[in-house]
């Protein structure tokens, strides 16, 4: 999904011909957000493997399919696999890259039990899957990065609604963490990832505003804001089934992103 989110980026970016011509740095581009993706996962698996103990028995750590070491050796290789392949875009892609994986570390050691720190990080790594793509295709040019920034924002603003989400649901597997439901409450919580999923509905509206996607767009994102919506409903009722809701919300926004753009 990150790997597409890159292509789609690229071409609400440029356009469907600007990608096409640039087709080689788009492709290079998704495939360094592929192996960088699998490599956060795997790294993410090894670090959170006491509380996926509880949480999430069938995962491969805990449910005795791989052991932390081979999962991390995975990460380390998958991450080197993405900073090499990166070189052959920019040294602004580069750049980025290096520092998604500073931040990834930096999550996983210490800001992924600090609460909103953590669930901003996560934001902040997924709005820049956009931000990645601009730099693939902006070519010195300022206005792919603008509307790739756009993008970037409503989904980092969605991403840090589904993440504390995430973090109501495995409250009682936590191990160590002081995630914001524990530090606040999941009534607080709650409310947080609500606030957070609405406001990403009300600046949906913005590539419209400023005249980045057309009425494809239009159609297709509020059928996505409807089902955000859904689930900032649902996450009172239950955790796990808003943040498929969600999970399904940013695959319709990715849609809405492409279709918007041609």
């Amino acid at each position: 999904m990150s790997a597409l989110a890159v292509g789609i980026g690229a071409v609400v970016a440029v356009g469907a011909a600007g990608a096409v011509a640039l087709a080689l740095p788009v492709g290079l581009g998704a495939l360094v957000t592929f192996l960088f993706t699998g490599a956060g996962n795997a790294l993410n698996d090894v670090y959170d493997r006491e509380g996926d103990r509880v949480n999430h028995p069938d995962r491969p750590i805990p449910s005795g399919q791989v052991s932390p070491q081979r999962a991390f050796d995975l990460a380390l290789a998958l991450f080197l696999g993405a900073i090499a392949v990166s070189l052959f875009i920019n040294m602004a892609a580069f750049g980025l890259v290096l520092l998604s994986l500073v931040l990834m570390v930096a999550y996983e050691e210490r800001f992924k039990a600090s609460g909103w720190s953590g669930n901003l990080l996560i934001g902040w790594l997924v709005g820049s899957l956009f931000l990645f793509a601009g730099l693939c295709v902006s070519d010195g040019r300022a206005r792919p990065l603008q509307v790739a920034a756009s993008l970037a924002l409503l989904a980092g603003l969605s991403t840090v609604g589904r993440e504390i989400v995430k973090d109501i649901e495995d409250v009682a597997g936590d191990v160590g963490r002081t995630t914001l439901p524990k530090q606040r409450g999941i009534p607080f919580a709650l409310r947080a990832a609500q606030a957070f999923v609405v406001l990403a509905v009300a600046l949906s509206a913005l590539p419209v505003v400023v005249g980045i996607l057309g009425a494809w767009y239009v159609a297709l994102v509020a059928a996505a804001d409807a089902v955000f919506l859904y689930a900032a409903v649902e996450a009172s009722r239950s955790a796990a089934a808003s943040e498929r809701a969600m999970k399904l919300a940013m695959a319709i926004a990715l849609l809405a992103f492409l279709a918007g753009s041609l």
